[in-house]
């Protein structure tokens, strides 16, 4: 019994060095997508650095939910790749172990992960999205013209496009202004300035901007008419964007829910129609997703095992590849739940078991050290792409 718990505890602290280094590195790879965003804010826009930073603590788990079980797999397939190839698997099997009793404490990793990734997408995922928004209410509020960009089409305003070609961020002058407005059903008006200021009403969170030397052109698509209109002073209201005035009013989107208010919301919405399928799917996915960390452990423990003669850097890259199908039969099953072509239930839940189902054959592939054709030949087609890169 000792030696089956001193077995245990040795490879559950084999499992722990790599998923801190790939939780950590995963982290960073998804923050890096924010940083050119982060830099304007602090350079062009005056935003506050400790702002900034709370912005990227609430938005963290949304993505931690995904580097959660992501992680868990490299933790666990590094570790049985370090352990088969230091020949320490065929040790154990030799000392009377199987491939089944190497699983106890990959489950309790791998449960501990489910865990901490169900109440980061129950309870950390919600709030910080929650937090990001009454966050971004506040700074805009404090700055006013946050999340518009120069020389990029804005549709961050209800119902309308603006586009600007120059913003003096000292006087709030904004230069070359084009507004397509499609606020009103049946009529588009495109308006064209030169020169425009902004003034913002923060208790409305309503912007009004102040246009000179302009020209309005109205083209109503049921009458068939234009009409064209010169200015030499126009004021436009713009409202913030249904992110914002959500906040104000108190509504929240679906990711923002906590299970009771989704529960609810699936009562009250009886038509099973789009809206009802993306609840129900936002329901479900906040336990298939934390379970995949079962799955996808199931998996990297064969992989681990079947790529002994390989580098660890193809067992990494396969991983990889098994949690990219993984995302990608989620995202499939997110389309076909919200069109209604399948139910919701088998949508988030599909993955797991088409994974899950892979998982087990490998591993009693490998318990019966039936090695797999297909893995076995990766190491060989990974040394002959290298060596052609090479010359």
């Amino acid at each position: 019994m000792k030696v089956h718990s001193t077995i245990n505890r040795y490879i559950f602290g084999e499992m722990i060095p790599p998923f801190v280094i790939s939780l950590i590195l995963f982290t960073f790879i998804f923050l890096m997508a924010k940083i050119l965003r982060i830099t304007d804010l602090i350079v062009n826009y005056g935003v506050s650095l400790t702002s900034v930073l709370l912005l990227l603590i609430y938005s963290i788990p949304s993505f931690l939910v995904f580097v959660l079980p992501m992680s868990i797999m490299m933790g666990v397939q590094v570790a049985f790749l370090r352990l088969s190839h230091d020949n320490e698997i065929t040790a154990l099997k030799a000392g009377g172990f199987s491939v089944y009793g190497l699983l106890p404490p990959v489950f309790v990793f791998c449960f501990i992960g489910f865990l901490v990734t169900g109440f980061v997408a129950i309870y950390g995922s919600p709030w910080g999205k929650l937090s990001f928004k009454a966050l971004l209410v506040e700074t805009a509020r404090s700055n006013i013209d946050v999340g518009l960009e120069a020389r990029t089409f804005n549709d961050r305003f209800n119902g309308v496009m603006l586009y600007v070609s120059q913003i003096d961020t000292q006087d709030q002058t904004l230069m070359d202004v084009f507004i397509e407005d499609r606020q009103r059903p049946g009529v588009v008006n495109t308006v064209v300035a030169p020169r425009g200021r902004f003034l913002f009403d923060p208790e409305r969170l309503t912007f009004q901007l102040t246009l000179f030397n302009g020209v309005i052109n109205e083209v109503d698509q049921k009458d068939r008419t234009v009409h064209s209109v010169s200015f030499d002073t126009y004021n436009f209201n713009l409202e913030l964007a249904q992110v914002l005035s959500d906040r104000e009013h108190g509504r929240k989107s679906r990711g923002e829910m906590s299970l009771a208010e989704l529960r609810q919301s699936l009562k009250t919405d009886a038509k099973q129609d789009a809206k009802y399928y993306l609840t129900l799917i936002e329901y479900y996915r906040k336990f298939s997703i934390p379970f995949s960390c079962f799955v996808l452990g199931l998996v990297a423990v064969p992989l681990g095992i079947q790529l002994k003669s390989a580098k660890r850097s193809l067992g990494l890259v396969l991983g990889l590849l098994f949690f990219l199908i993984y995302y990608v039969l989620m995202s499939a099953g997110l389309i076909l739940g919200e069109s209604g072509v399948c139910p919701p239930l088998i949508g988030m839940w599909g993955p797991n078991l088409v994974i899950g189902t892979v998982g087990v054959y490998l591993l009693v592939s490998s318990a019966k050290e039936r090695p797999l054709k297909t893995i076995s030949l990766l190491p060989r087609i990974f040394m002959s792409s290298k060596s052609a890169c090479a010359k």
